[in-house]
């Protein structure tokens, strides 16, 4: 079976994605006291099959990767993205909690014939785009490390030399691919659009290309607008809490053919299905693990909460807390509530079984940090079938990983 370690495993979404995939974790780290506990405690109660991980909480500053024996087929994780962060400090390379260095580190280290890395939306910035330039040269030539009197950017200028000159040897070099995706697009309830950084080692001659959308927006509107089908399997009556005016309106001149070649974006109440309104049904919900009412939650501008019928806005982590208006349920009437742990995790395509340690705002940053697990199994199943020889250029649809 294929290895992988996984660093900034935080709850394990990726992790998981990468395991379901059919890699099997070796190593995984993590200094998040909570997110390790979280990995334990599901480990100890044996829910979930694929978190049969090694489990070292620590800073990766502190890993000795020599010590991790045999071949590494692939290095994945997600450096912390406060740096990048739309609702951060945005100091990028010059913030001290920038990871990208050790996320290099790593791959210079162990060789690994492949990477897949994750960031925030707001890598791709402008004021970070020359950043990300230097990222992606230093993933191309991870043993061209930085001089000790070097700043990056003449460490960058360098980089871009050595770019350019051919080499004999592309065993130290990586093709490296980034690309946005939004989740939404790929099987998961939720509105995310995260960079992910692709990278191959050269000397297996691969070719990387990222799957197209298995999901769309159309088709959800076809299902609600023109055939009805999204309200009939919910047993409910249609509602535009979700699609806006323009949306209905464009709904009314799609074609059926193109609109129903992908399928529907899944929305909030796709990914609730069975389970009680903690706030309005308390002794159902008590049922339910993880499914406990939060008070507390209201709007305030550019915070709404995310409507029954569309996908849900993006989790996250907060920088000074929980954010209300992203982690909140707007209903039909209006009021709002926040999500429990349970429908997070829905949210997040994590294993319904899965349990965790911390309070609520804990476990919900451990979540708001996460790559939704099926994202992540789709793209590493197709990294596996590209080592495996299964594919010659990435091209096959996604949906053949399942």
């Amino acid at each position: 079976m294929k290895r992988t370690v996984e660093l900034f495993v935080g709850a394990g979404g990726l992790g998981m994605g990468v395991s379901q995939a059919g890699f099997r974790t070796v190593l995984a780290i993590d200094k998040d006291r909570w997110a390790c506990d979280t990995v334990k405690l599901n480990q100890d109660l044996g829910l979930i099959e694929v978190l049969n991980w090694n489990i070292v909480k620590g800073h990766v500053q502190a890993v000795d990767y020599s010590q991790v024996a045999d071949e590494i087929h692939l290095v994945a994780g997600g450096p912390p993205c406060q740096p990048f962060s739309l609702g951060g400090r945005h100091a990028g390379h010059l913030d001290p909690r920038d990871m990208f260095p050790e996320a290099i580190r790593a791959v210079r280290e162990l060789r690994p014939k492949a990477f897949l890395f994750e960031n925030v939306k707001g890598l791709n910035r402008t004021a970070f785009s020359t950043y990300l330039e230097y990222i992606s040269l230093c993933l191309t030539h991870p043993h061209e490390q930085i001089g000790g009197d070097e700043g990056w950017a003449d460490h960058l200028a360098r980089l871009r030399m050595v770019d350019s000159t051919p080499s004999s040897d592309d065993s130290d070099r990586y093709t490296v691919v980034s690309d946005t995706l939004n989740a939404a697009n790929f099987g998961v309830p939720q509105h995310r659009e995260r960079v992910f950084l692709i990278g191959l080692r050269q000397d297996l001659g691969l070719s990387w290309k990222f799957p197209e959308p298995t999901h769309t927006k159309d088709a959800l509107l076809w299902h609600q607008w023109r055939s009805g089908e999204y309200w009939e399997r919910h047993q409910h009556s249609p509602a535009d809490d979700g699609a806006s005016a323009r949306d209905i309106a464009r709904a009314e001149k799609l074609e059926e053919g193109l609109a129903t070649s992908r399928k529907p974006w899944l929305t909030v109440r796709d990914a609730l299905v069975g389970l009680p309104d903690p706030e309005w049904e308390p002794a159902k919900a008590a049922g339910e693990h993880d499914h406990l009412h939060i008070p507390g939650a209201r709007t305030y501008k550019g915070h709404t909460g995310s409507p029954y019928d569309w996908p849900a806005k993006t989790l996250k982590a907060g920088v000074h807390g929980v954010p209300g208006g992203e982690n909140m349920l707007r209903r039909e009437d209006g009021s709002v509530r926040y999500f429990t742990i349970r429908e997070a995790v829905r949210l997040q395509t994590f294993p319904d079984e899965i349990r965790f340690e911390g309070s609520w705002g804990q476990v919900m940053r451990q979540l708001g940090n996460a790559v939704p697990t099926e994202l992540g199994r789709i793209l590493a199943s197709r990294i596996l079938r590209l080592l495996q020889g299964q594919e010659s250029d990435g091209n096959a649809d996604a949906a053949a990983a399942k």
